[in-house]
């Protein structure tokens, strides 16, 4: 990722390969085998558009149908009635699929998972009762002897498919440029883990609009082709569910969120369906569905991520990496200040020791980096947070502290924006931050880890913490400058190029902090970091969050690990039934006798009275 998109082998093979579909259309004599090599671009395209948008970012579409039959429609009745060539009208109809995508993308949007998946399925089938409705049952191109190349009606069927191949080509650059720039990297993130992808700055709304309507102009522009081919548009052959799911399954076959994928499922199924269909199709009607089906039976067995993401797998296993082999060591000296600090970030880090340091001077100056004012959440009858206020100054370690379900990490939820307060208000820096979604909060310099670790798991470790780093980045150089220095800060270096399915828990958790620091954060909320490591784990980790007051980042902390967090904070915020109790230095909270009772318990009060 964030690669040139025309370094490497990619370029060669995609010029390859249509070289090749290129002079097959000229030794191919049989006029079905022909139309069947006309078609296997086409329906490459369809898939690759889809792909664009539902194999990068994760949310199914079943309804891609919908900017399909758009196209088509578009190409036919400007031909049919208003005289306009379709070269033309397939301009006119990249135009409508992108229209059609912001309109429909603004409505759907709202919806998650298999909702957004099923509504899809609602558009295309609207579009079939209104071009019924207005008597569009079926539409035929006009015979134009008079300019049979205007109106790409061309006697010898080889040139569909040079032209097909063309766009194919056109549509394969479009997707190797997305997949290896930064709005690739970012929709590949929002695929894998959307709530992580949004916390590292990345604002997932509009990477999903730009894919949806860089996707539903591509398949509006190939469903006019398609029209284009046939010389014949009817509602149910454009909009129905077939096109949809045909896309689906050639793209399900060669693997999901890749290049190829799409074009090795239609160089493979395509004319192994047709063919089977024209030798077998009268003895075994609907043999087509049937091969499909078998398919996607064999793809969930044998490769639920499809053929090239099974390949590229086994070839990982058997030829890995130098990286993956080199140990991690825990402590790395620490970058420049101001390559961690934020640029937006007033004034230069405050300088504090690395173990409980305290800030009296930034305290006296009311040097705050956050301000929380009667921060409430509610949800239904339950009182998650209720009017909690604090402030955290500048270079201090401050931990958040109390009993399972206190609300500690409801509580970041609504400072991170995951979670919308029900009342109060919060400050960073002196600006207003209630209200702001976790992407710009980020770029305002807050930096989030999660309770339970979310890595994107088909990422490297070097691409993971770049995620982190497109936000204050100028470009793709500068943010791989930021992630390998944050993977230095935490000591992963040595395995920026290792896949994240080989990391250990506590590789897991420094990559994650790395993450969360190369997002250049003035203010960092860690939740519960230290959760699931050994002793030596901890003390890993430990020594990394006690460098980085002194390199401007001030830290707030969820932890369960009393021992560690006694020598770790400055000072602690004790939270029970979603109320502050109690804050102030570690050891006076600790003797608190409401903390005690609601927290720590008698036998830790025994104990430490025995002390």
């Amino acid at each position: 990722m964030l690669t040139s998109a025309f370094k490497g082998p990619a370029l060669p093979m995609i010029f390859g390969v249509a070289l090749v579909m290129g002079l097959g259309g000229f030794f191919i004599r049989d006029p079905y085998y022909q139309l069947i090599l006309s078609t296997i671009p086409i329906w490459a395209m369809v898939a690759l558009s889809w792909n664009l948008f539902s194999g990068y970012s994760g949310l199914i579409s079943f309804g891609h149908s919908t900017f399909f039959g758009l196209g088509a429609f578009a190409v036919a009745l400007l031909a049919i009635k208003l005289g306009i060539s379709p070269w033309l009208g397939l301009v006119v109809a990249t135009f409508v699929g992108g229209m059609a995508s912001i309109i429909i993308g603004s409505i759907t949007f709202r919806l998650r998972g298999h909702y957004f998946a099923l509504a899809m399925l609602a558009y295309p089938s609207l579009f079939i009762f209104v071009f019924d409705w207005m008597g569009w049952q079926e539409l035929t191109f006009p015979i134009r002897r008079d300019d049979p190349v205007g109106f790409m009606q061309f006697a010898d069927a080889r040139i569909n498919t040079l032209i097909g191949v063309t766009l194919m080509t056109v549509f394969m650059l479009v997707t190797l440029v997305v997949e290896r720039s930064r709005f690739g990297l970012a929709m590949l993130s929002i695929k894998q883990n959307e709530l992580a992808a949004e916390a590292a700055g990345i604002n997932t709304f509009r990477i999903k609009m730009t894919a949806f309507v860089v996707s539903g102009s591509l398949g509006a522009l190939v469903g006019g082709l398609h029209a284009v081919v046939l010389q014949v548009v009817t509602p149910h052959g454009v909009f129905g569910t077939v096109v949809s799911a045909q896309a689906l399954i050639l793209t399900l076959f060669g693997g999901v969120g890749t290049l190829w994928g799409p074009v090795i499922g239609a160089l493979v199924l395509i004319p192994l369906t047709e063919s089977l269909r024209a030798q077998l199709g009268h003895i075994l009607p609907g043999i087509q569905g049937v091969i499909y089906g078998l398919t996607i039976m064999l793809v969930i067995l044998l490769a639920p991520e499809g053929v090239f993401w099974k390949v590229r797998d086994i070839w990982a296993r058997r030829h890995p990496r130098h990286g993956d082999a080199v140990p991690v060591q825990a402590v790395a000296p620490l970058p420049a200040p101001s390559l961690l600090s934020s640029p937006a970030g007033p004034g230069p880090p405050v300088p504090v020791s690395p173990v409980n340091a305290t800030t009296p001077d930034a305290r006296k100056r009311g040097d705050f980096i956050l301000k929380v004012v009667g921060l409430s959440k509610s949800f239904g009858g339950l009182k998650a947070v209720q009017d909690v206020s604090f402030d955290v100054y500048r270079g201090e370690i401050v931990g958040i502290i109390g009993p399972n379900g206190a609300g500690k990490t409801t509580l970041f939820n609504v400072l991170n924006g995951f979670q919308a307060a029900t009342a109060g208000s919060t400050e960073m820096a002196g600006r207003p931050t209630t209200g702001l979604r976790p992407n710009a909060l980020c770029r305002l310099g807050m930096g989030r880890t999660f309770q339970v670790a979310r890595p994107f798991q088909r990422m490297s470790v070097l691409n993971n913490v770049v995620v982190g780093a497109l936000a204050p980045s100028k470009d793709g150089a500068d943010a791989i400058a930021l992630a390998h220095q944050a993977l230095a800060v935490v000591g992963l270096d040595a395995k920026a190029d290792a896949l994240v399915s080989g990391l250990t828990n506590l590789e897991l958790r420094l990559m994650e902090l790395a993450r969360a620091l190369a997002s250049k954060p003035q203010l960092l909320l860690l939740d519960e970091t230290l959760a699931g490591l050994g002793a030596g784990e901890v003390e890993d980790i430990l020594r990394v969050i006690q460098r980085l007051p002194a390199n401007g980042v001030t830290v707030l902390i969820i932890e369960h690990t009393m021992h560690a967090m006694m020598r770790l904070a400055d000072r602690f915020i004790v939270l029970d039934h979603g109320q502050v109790i109690a804050q102030g230095p570690p050891s006076t909270v600790m003797a608190d006798p409401a903390v005690i009772e609601a927290y720590l318990g008698k036998k830790w009060r025994d104990l430490h009275a025995a002390a």
